[in-house]
């Protein structure tokens, strides 16, 4: 018969030292279900707080363009352009005034037009991005395998 440590593929802690109570913690949680209700506390909880501003990098970057016949009004001021006139452009190819979406990039990392979402210096903001970026595919592919078994 094989001893515990064998049959669990484990080796025992050299003498005194003590097992990581928080690691013990963790796989208590992991193996009960509770962190998946963790989890959706936490999802709830950063749900509720607002964007941060976007990254001061990616503003400070933000291409100049000259604005063209096909660009009409600054949909932050509503004031039409001047043709020839220099404007910012958001990766998303939307163009505005300079004075009007540097104020707005600053209180928010979103695009006033499309709500695409810029990258920001928030560092857990953009875990929590990630996180809902990998959730969509996760569910997106589950879906796709699904639809290919049984559709």
């Amino acid at each position: 018969m094989a001893g515990y440590f064998e049959e669990h593929n484990c080796t025992p802690l050299p003498d005194g030292t003590a097992p990581d109570a928080l690691l013990q913690y963790a796989r208590f949680l992991a193996q009960s279900g509770w962190s998946a209700v963790f989890e959706e506390e936490f999802r709830n909880l950063m749900d509720g707080i607002p964007a941060p501003p976007a990254s001061k990098a990616l503003v400070a970057n933000l291409p100049r363009v000259e604005i063209t016949k096909e660009d009409v009004k600054c949909p932050v001021c509503l004031k039409e352009f001047d043709f020839g006139e220099e404007a910012r452009e958001l990766p998303c190819q939307h163009r505005y005034h300079t004075e009007c979406i540097l104020p707005w990039l600053q209180k928010t990392n979103t695009c006033p037009t499309c709500r695409h979402e810029l990258a920001t210096d928030d560092e857990a903001y953009e875990a929590q991005r990630q996180y809902k970026a990998r959730a969509k595919d996760r569910a997106r592919d589950l879906e796709m395998l699904h639809n290919s078994m049984f559709g």
